[in-house]
């Protein structure tokens, strides 16, 4: 069965244009292989034996159901990244948040219905760093008949962008928690699971995209790294963005992408030369002091007919503080705002919140310093229950968690922490698993302010459950008296994760129309480890179509 599913993905894979793409069964089967990068080789987990994993191929309405069988020595979950879930949060799969994990030798199938969807997505394990290598593609095609809203391509390529450890992910972690420091960071980055021809492990070679002059390719690109935002280039070709977090946008042209863990982009590249080889780069993005992975990934875009002898046309990727590349990227972001896909953005607001993220250090007796790093949204770490969040409000079972998340930061301070030596004193943070309650349908404006307790940094901020809108963006403290006024109320860019800018703030909006409990965190797993997440409680509306289905009967138990 296992080898029939390989099969069956690969030909979806290579000829989605020639394909129905009506698959909805998957089957995944979470196995140790051997794999060599950087000129080592050692076991890593992995889907089917792939790294990275299948692409799954959809189209909006489908029903979607995927069969996971857990082979290994771990807990597993998988997390259906950016899709709704529209009363279907036990299929969400962040661990002990809307399930129990699979524990080894167990099953469980995820079955959700992907609505209102269309665009480029991912997949991860959701429990530890287990994404480092468990992680694919998530493919939504339109409606059949339906067009895209830009010229079709004429050919479409999954870009999945990743990191590299030679170390075990699991140990990597377990080691830096029990000492209280910061983790090493990551070997190499990867495209497609490669570090390219330019790396220390030559051998490898790296992805090549074989193009013919005059096409038009789509890039679905997805950074599914656990640390790293990422700057993408061509050589000598400029891209043209229709698509992020699977919903459409105005189309701009650029030289430079920026993607943060979690983030999709869908990008034309136009084959406008006649012949050559060009060099694909994901570099990292990091304008703070945090060390980074600072190796570059590579890849090819071969024209047909070139001779593979041909020298290479280099790109120089942007430095690894390039903030003005990464504003002007960001600031370009629209929403697409037609009449078939209008920006439906609250224009009153029901909960305002003002949520700080940022680092923190707190007490630690078994510490290498006596002290541990920890992160926090509002002083709060979150502290992870060892029972399922959307079971026990389900089943309404008392003491897992508690309703009474701060809606504002409980110490007012200068959180941007411009001038230096203006954070509060006392760094430490509280301790809890709190839950901020929603009635349905609610409409809330977030605003997420970045903290320079520590030092000032970036924070892709992911929110299951929901789309949002970015509404406003800026530097230093936000100002709700002044920076409302500036909001772009008309066609902020949807996403489901953006990032908090080093040393500001973004401010979010979103309506609270599907029931459940849904996670809210940071996508650099360093920042979830330490503690930098919360979830929302959203209630049942009036009726059966407003209300979370009832749990299904495979649901792992705890």
């Amino acid at each position: 069965m296992e080898n029939w599913v390989r099969v069956l993905l690969l030909v979806v894979c290579l000829f989605p244009a020639m394909v129905e793409c009506r698959v909805r069964n998957y089957t995944f089967h979470v196995v140790m292989k051997n794999t060599t990068r950087l000129c080592s080789s050692k076991p890593i987990v992995t889907v089917n034996r792939r790294f990275p994993g299948p692409t799954l191929y959809a189209r909006e309405d489908d029903n979607v159901l995927v069969k996971v069988t857990n082979h290994v020595k771990y807990n597993v979950t998988i997390h259906w990244h950016g899709i709704r879930q529209l009363r279907t949060g036990w299929s969400d799969g962040p661990a002990y948040i809307t399930q129990c994990p699979i524990q080894p030798g167990q099953s469980y199938t995820y079955n959700f219905t992907v609505t209102g969807q269309r665009g480029t997505l991912l997949w991860h394990a959701h429990i530890s760093w287990l994404r480092a290598t468990l992680h694919g593609g998530i493919v939504i095609l339109p409606k059949r008949g339906v067009p895209y809203p830009f010229p079709k391509p004429d050919e479409e390529v999954v870009v999945i962008l990743g990191e590299w450890w030679k170390s075990d992910t699991e140990v990597v972690i377990n080691q830096a928690t029990q000492s209280g420091v910061a983790p090493n960071v990551s070997d190499a980055h990867t495209i497609n699971g490669h570090p390219g021809p330019l790396s220390p492990c030559s051998s490898q070679g790296g992805f090549k995209l074989q193009v013919e002059s005059g096409k038009t390719y789509m890039l679905r690109i997805i950074n599914a790294a656990l640390n790293e935002e990422l700057f993408f280039k061509v050589a000598g070709h400029n891209l043209t963005v229709v698509e992020v977090d699977a919903t459409y946008t105005k189309p701009f042209t650029t030289d430079t992408l920026l993607i943060t863990p979690g983030q999709t982009t869908n990008a034309l590249l136009t084959a406008d030369r006649g012949s050559g080889k060009y060099l694909v780069a994901a570099s990292p993005f990091m304008d703070s002091i945090v060390a980074v992975d600072n190796m570059t990934a590579t890849a090819t875009v071969h024209y047909s007919g070139t001779l593979s002898s041909t020298t290479t046309t280099i790109t120089q990727p942007p430095p690894q503080n390039a903030t003005p590349i990464a504003n002007k990227f960001i600031n370009s972001l629209l929403s697409l705002n037609s009449k078939l896909y209008p920006a439906k953005v609250p224009l009153t607001v029901d909960h305002n919140l003002l949520f700080t993220v940022g680092l923190g250090v707190n007490p630690c007796a078994t510490c290498v310093n006596g002290s541990k790093v920890v992160a926090a949204i509002n002083n709060v770490s979150f502290v992870m229950p060892t029972f399922s969040l959307l079971q026990a409000h389900y089943f309404n079972i008392s003491g897992i968690f508690t309703t009474d998340f701060p809606g504002n930061p409980p110490i007012i301070f200068n959180y941007s922490g411009n001038p230096p030596g203006t954070s509060p004193a006392n760094m430490n943070t509280m301790n809890g698993t709190r839950l901020y309650r929603l009635p349905y349908n609610a409409t809330v404006e977030l605003v997420l302010q970045d903290t320079g307790i520590i030092a000032p940094e970036n924070h892709p901020i992911h929110l299951h459950g929901f789309n949002f809108f970015q509404v406003g963006r800026g530097l230093g403290n936000f100002n709700p008296n002044k920076d409302p006024k500036n909001f772009n109320l008309v066609d902020p860019v949807e996403r489901n994760t953006i990032g908090v800018p080093s040393g500001g703030w973004t401010a979010i909006r979103f309506t609270a129309d599907n029931p459940g409990v849904w996670f809210l965190h940071c996508h650099l797993e360093v920042h979830t480890t330490w503690g930098l997440k919360m979830a929302f409680l959203v209630d049942n509306g009036k009726g059966p179509n407003e209300s979370l289905l009832p749990p299904p009967s495979d649901l792992p138990t705890c």
